[in-house]
C-alpha cells in the first residue's frame, strides 16, 4: 500500500493571482507527478496548512484541484487553516467533538489522523480532550500496527524560529498518550517547511518537505529583537512524501518535482549491474 502525503500548500497566499499563484502551480506540478508518475497511491493525506488565510475561498480552490484523484483525499487542519472552512469545502469528512481527526485502517494499518490547531497560534496544541480520544483510538487496538499524521512535529529541529517549546503542556500530553506502544510505527507530520528525521518517546518522526516554498536550513538561535538578514524562505522545487507499507515494514521516500533530466535508464547497458547487485541478495 502507497500513502501519498503532500503538505504546507499554503493555497491563496497570493490571493490576487487567482489560479496561477506560485503555490497552487506548485500543486499542480506535484499532482502531476503523483498521477501522471509510476506509482498510483492508494490514499493520500494533506497534512495541514492546506491554506495560508483558511478561509473557504482558499479552500474550495484547494478542493478543486484533489477533486479529480482517483483514490480517497484525507485533509487535515495546520495553523493556517480553520476548521470550519474545511469541513465545508470537503464535505466526506466529519469533524468530531470540535475537531478535525479520525481513523482510516487500510490492510493491515492504522492511519490516525491528528489535529494539532489551535487558533490564533503559530505553534501546537494537544488539549486533554484530544489526549483522550487518541488514548481511546491506540487501547482500540493495541496490537495492530499504526502511523499517526500530525501537522506538528512534536520535537526540536534546532530552527530556531518554528520550534515549540520543549517543555510545553501539548507536548507532555502527547508523550503521555504515545509512550510505550509499541505497535505506533511512525510519526509523520509537516509545518517545517523541510524533510527531517527525529525520535520522540523512541518513536521514529519523520517531517515532509513542503509543497510551498521550502524553509531555509539555518541551526543558528534565533534573536527576535536582531534581524540578522538571513534566508528564511527559499524556492527549492516542490516535494511531497510517498510511505510504502508492504504489510510487515513501512518506508518513507521522499520527491522533489521540478526541471529534472533523467541520467541513466535500465537499458542492456545496464542490465549486468542491476543482476549483480540483485544477485548478491541470495
Amino acid at each position: 500500500m502507497l500513502i501519498a502525503q503532500l503538505t504546507d500548500i499554503h493555497i491563496g497566499f497570493d490571493p490576487v493571482a487567482g489560479p496561477e499563484e506560485l503555490n497552487q502551480t506548485r500543486c499542480r506540478a506535484v499532482l502531476s507527478r503523483i498521477l501522471d508518475g509510476p506509482h498510483r497511491p492508494d490514499l493520500m493525506v494533506l497534512s495541514g496548512d492546506i491554506t495560508e488565510r483558511g478561509d473557504v475561498a482558499s479552500f474550495e480552490r484547494a478542493a478543486a484541484l484533489f477533486a479529480d484523484c482517483p483514490f480517497p483525499v484525507w485533509p487535515m487542519v495546520g495553523n493556517h487553516d480553520s476548521r470550519e472552512a474545511l469541513l465545508q469545502a470537503f464535505p466526506q469528512i466529519r469533524g468530531e467533538d470540535g475537531f478535525v481527526h479520525g481513523v482510516v485502517e487500510r490492510k493491515g494499518l492504522r492511519i490516525v489522523l491528528l489535529d494539532t490547531l489551535d487558533p490564533g497560534r503559530h505553534g501546537g496544541a494537544f488539549c486533554g480532550r484530544r489526549q483522550t480520544w487518541l488514548t481511546a483510538q491506540l487501547d482500540a487496538a493495541p496490537e495492530t500496527p499504526t502511523v499517526l499524521f500530525m501537522h506538528h512535529p512534536p520535537v526540536v529541529s534546532g530552527i530556531d524560529w518554528m520550534d515549540p517549546d520543549p517543555e510545553a503542556e501539548w507536548l507532555r500530553r502527547f508523550g503521555e498518550a504515545v509512550e510505550g506502544r509499541r505497535n505506533i510505527l511512525a510519526i509523520h507530520c509537516g509545518h517545517l517547511h523541510r524533510p527531517m528525521a527525529a525520535t520522540f518517546r523512541s518513536i521514529p518522526v519523520h517531517v515532509a518537505p513542503s509543497v510551498a516554498p521550502l524553509l531555509a536550513l539555518d541551526l543558528r538561535p534565533t534573536d527576535p529583537d536582531q534581524p540578522d538578514g538571513r534566508d528564511l524562505i527559499i524556492v527549492e522545487p516542490p516535494a511531497f512524501a510517498l510511505h510504502r507499507w508492504d504489510g510487515r515494514d513501512l518506508v518513507t521516500h521522499y520527491e522533489g518535482v521540478g526541471e529534472w533530466h533523467t541520467m541513466a535508464r535500465y537499458t542492456e547497458k545496464l542490465q549486468p549491474m542491476i543482476r549483480g547487485m540483485m544477485a548478491e541478495r541470495k
